[in-house]
């Protein structure tokens, strides 16, 4: 293991009792993960609706398929900010599992794993071998690659991929692409997608229709969020570049264990809540890491995010909802998923 990875593990790693975060900060990233609101695009202006407002009996009567998105969730982690991540991911697929209609398929954005190793692989497969969704894609986050450069990854999850996992398919009209920004990881943690992938996106997107929805999902955000922790992707524009003709954008990334959403024109950015501990506010504290919080408190900054797209209204949405939700299926003490939604008749 190199030294600049030993030491971007060891400050996510570290034990943040002692983080400088006051409570006030603490407050408003526990808002931003708390909070569930469904997101509806048309034309590129979103409209959003407190979850608790529709994830009921009329949940999800219309649109034409939906899938879910979950992130971070390092298993193998054991700090004092969740000693069982394991138990918070189960949480997790039991709330996917819980759901009126069920969605099509998962997409996990990454830090599958604290330290990459196998035995952490194993235990997060036996967890989503219950999810009721049986398809699940997964992009590798930085600590997926920590102990072997992402080998055990790739061999496990990387069949039919390009290059360090970069890959697209399509689904009922949607064309989906997952890329990969932590294969190079440079000082300070900044993503970079690099040349050759960036190649290959953009003769993946040759030939698809304007009308085409697109789907890009990644570990690191593909937006500059703090570049002082690393959170961003320091080509990122270039891969946007190859988007902005296309109608309906839509960005899924992880990595920074809080709910964050931007527009800019056509393209839709948003960020998830983990399933295994919070981050904080960006420079609330003096480092990235785990946040540690009341123990009642963990569910509530855990989640995950349900996505349900209508074709022909080319529209998405948004729910990010809260392990410990009450708005949602109850499981007791909750995690969060995030789900991307498209309703009829939204407005």
């Amino acid at each position: 293991m190199t030294n600049k990875k030993q030491d971007l593990i060891a400050e996510k790693s570290q034990d943040l009792n002692n983080d400088g975060v006051d409570r006030r900060g603490f407050l408003k990233c526990m808002a931003w993960a708390g909070t569930g609101l469904v997101w509806t695009m048309r034309g590129g202006i979103p409209a959003s609706r407190a979850f608790a407002k529709l994830h009921g009996k009329d949940d999800r009567k219309s649109g034409d398929f939906s899938f879910v998105q979950i992130s971070d969730s390092h298993i193998g982690f054991n700090k004092p900010a969740n000693p069982d991540v394991t138990s918070t991911l189960q949480l997790a697929i039991d709330k996917i599992n819980a759901m009126q209609h069920k969605p099509d398929f998962i997409i996990h954005t990454g830090d599958l794993t604290q330290l990459s190793k196998p035995s952490e692989f194993d235990t997060l497969d036996q967890v989503l071998k219950g999810a009721s969704p049986k398809q699940i894609y997964f992009v590798p986050g930085e600590h997926d690659m920590l102990a072997d450069n992402g080998e055990e990854y790739l061999q496990r999850y990387g069949k039919g991929t390009k290059g360090t996992g970069w890959y697209s398919f399509d689904h009922k009209g949607v064309h989906f692409v997952g890329l990969i920004n932590v294969a190079n990881l440079k000082a300070g943690g900044m993503g970079s997608l690099g040349h050759e992938q960036l190649e290959w996106l953009e003769d993946d997107l040759k030939g698809r229709a304007d009308s085409t929805p697109i789907v890009l999902f990644a570990h690191i955000p593909l937006w500059t969020i703090y570049p002082d922790w690393g959170w961003g992707t320091d080509d990122s524009e270039q891969a946007l570049s190859y988007v902005r003709r296309f109608g309906s954008v839509t960005v899924l990334n992880g990595h920074i264990h809080q709910i964050m959403q931007k527009v800019e024109g056509r393209i839709s950015f948003h960020t998830a809540v983990s399933t295994a501990f919070p981050q904080p506010t960006p420079g609330t504290a003096p480092s990235a890491g785990p946040m540690k919080v009341p123990a009642d408190q963990l569910q509530r900054v855990l989640g995950i995010t349900d996505v349900n797209y209508l074709i022909s209204g080319r529209s998405l949405a948004i729910v990010d909802s809260a392990l410990g939700d009450s708005g949602s299926a109850s499981l007791g003490n909750g995690a969060s998923a995030r789900r991307v939604e498209s309703i009829r008749g939204a407005r």
